[in-house]
């Protein structure tokens, strides 16, 4: 995979992760989840890591009573 499409599948994936903390966390958490993993096949791992930690913790948050 090329850096650039790794630079782009991670940035929309914390895009998602972020959005996720608002409005439909599971969902978008979902998506940005598999986004970065997805991610962490190219180059950019920091961004990927980076996107699936926000992930998680958007889909962690409506599960805190």
């Amino acid at each position: 995979m090329k850096a650039s499409y790794g630079i782009w599948i991670g940035w929309l994936a914390i895009i998602f992760a972020v959005v996720g903390f608002f409005y439909a966390p599971f969902w978008l958490g979902g998506i940005a989840l598999v986004l970065g993993i997805i991610g962490l096949f190219s180059p950019q791992k920091g961004l990927a890591w980076t996107a699936v930690i926000l992930a998680i913790i958007a889909l962690l948050i409506p599960m805190v009573p």
